[in-house]
C-alpha cells in the first residue's frame, strides 16, 4: 500500500506553521490605517477624533480605503457639507456622514469650517414635508421665528452654547441669509453639549 500523496499535519506542526505566519505578516503586509478611535488625538494632526469637520468643494470622491488606487464609493456634490472625521492616516481622512456613510478622502477636501444639517424632530422622518424647525431671532423659545427650516438644509455654525446655535444659512437665488438661533439638538454636526466659539 503507498502511503497517502497529502498526508495529514500534525497539530504541533500546524500550530507552529500558524504562529510564523503570524509573525510574518506585518512584514509584508501594506501599512493599514488605524481604526476608528473612540476618542483621543488623530496620529497625523494631533487634533481630537472624532471631530467635525465640513467638505471644501462641490466635488468629493469617497473612497472604500485611504488611496486614490482604492474604488470609489460615493461621490458628494454638496460643498459644506458637515462630516465627522473618525481617523486619519497620512494625508487621508475617513469621515461619516449625517447618514452613517464612511469612506476615505483626502484631507485637502475638508475645511476645518463648522457647518451643520437640520434634522427632523425625533421620530419624524427625514423626508417629512411638515417637520420643520424653527430658526429663533434669540436663544429663546419665545422669541420671533426668523425662518422654518427643513431638514437637510446646512448652515454654518457661528458659535453654540451646548443648547442653542447660531446658524447662518444662505437664501435660494441669492437673496442674502439668514441669521438665528436654534436648538443644539435639532443639528447633525455638532456635539450634544459642545461650546463652539
Amino acid at each position: 500500500m503507498n502511503p497517502p500523496l497529502n498526508p495529514p499535519m500534525n497539530p504541533t506542526r500546524l500550530a507552529l506553521l500558524a504562529a510564523l505566519f503570524a509573525l510574518l505578516a506585518p512584514l509584508t503586509a501594506e501599512a493599514a490605517p488605524p481604526p476608528p478611535s473612540e476618542v483621543g488625538k488623530g496620529p497625523v494632526t494631533k487634533l481630537p477624533v472624532p471631530r467635525y469637520a465640513s467638505l471644501k468643494t462641490n466635488r468629493v470622491n469617497l473612497r472604500e480605503g485611504p488611496s486614490k488606487d482604492h474604488r470609489t464609493l460615493w461621490v458628494f456634490q454638496r460643498e459644506g457639507l458637515p462630516v465627522e472625521i473618525v481617523a486619519e492616516f497620512e494625508t487621508w481622512r475617513r469621515i461619516r456622514d449625517s447618514e452613517g456613510t464612511e469612506g476615505w478622502v483626502l484631507h485637502s477636501l475638508l475645511s476645518g469650517r463648522r457647518t451643520a444639517v437640520v434634522i427632523p424632530p425625533s421620530g419624524e422622518r427625514a423626508d417629512a414635508t411638515k417637520a420643520t424647525v424653527p430658526l429663533n431671532a434669540r436663544a429663546d423659545d419665545q422669541s420671533a421665528e426668523q425662518a422654518r427650516l427643513q431638514p437637510g438644509v446646512i448652515g454654518s455654525v457661528k458659535s453654540c452654547t451646548g443648547t442653542w446655535c447660531r446658524l447662518v444659512v444662505p437664501l435660494p437665488d441669492k437673496r442674502g441669509d439668514v441669521d438665528g438661533y436654534i436648538r443644539q439638538s435639532r443639528l447633525w454636526g455638532v456635539y450634544p453639549d459642545e461650546r463652539v466659539e
